[in-house]
């Protein structure tokens, strides 16, 4: 699913910021997942993750690059999915996002400048307006796309991660070496 995506109320960062970041944060309900949440008969959650946005991050880890998800609920299919897909730092149940920030800047001695966060509500906005490069969702608040540097062309959950990963592997000089192989490692 895709629509037109609005106008980011920043401008870009120049080509050096978007080289230089080094740590890739994301929001996972209304960025990972279209942020439906789905219950079964039982009353267990679930949800469904795009295969391009794994993709993604398999590339950016092969790239020697760091990833966490940031999330203000919890869950077991969530850290099952950052599990499966190597995910450096998971931070859930966090609704003090700009604390969960501060503390993961501290534990992998991070400036603020080296991170890209994608987010898409309220939640998200003390993070984004810290961040080297912030990007948002089509579907997102217009309070979000207004503290963001860019808007994914693809909706959530269904390839906007991607869409930052490889803004910033280009920015980087490292996706013409994932072409070359095809993806493969």
């Amino acid at each position: 699913m895709s629509r037109r995506a609005p106008t980011p109320g920043r401008p870009r960062p120049e080509h050096a910021v978007l080289a230089a970041i080094e740590f890739l944060l994301l929001d996972v309900d209304g960025v990972l997942t279209d942020g439906r949440i789905w219950f079964d008969a039982d009353g267990r959650e679930q949800k469904a993750f795009h295969v391009h946005d794994a993709s993604g991050l398999v590339y950016w880890h092969r790239s020697g690059l760091r990833s966490g998800f940031l999330s203000g609920r919890g869950g077991d299919i969530v850290e099952r999915r950052a599990r499966e897909l190597g995910v450096h730092e998971l931070m859930l149940d966090r609704r003090d996002k700009d604390v969960a920030f501060a503390e993961l800047l501290q534990r992998h001695r991070l400036d603020p400048a080296r991170v890209a966060y994608v987010g898409d509500d309220l939640l998200d906005l003390p993070v984004l307006r810290q961040v080297g490069f912030a990007a948002t969702v089509p579907e997102a608040r217009a309070e979000v796309v207004a503290a963001c540097h860019h808007v994914t062309e693809r909706s959530a959950g269904f390839g906007a991660a991607r869409d930052v990963v490889e803004e910033l592997l280009r920015a980087r000089g490292a996706w013409d070496a994932i072409l070359r192989r095809d993806g493969r490692a």
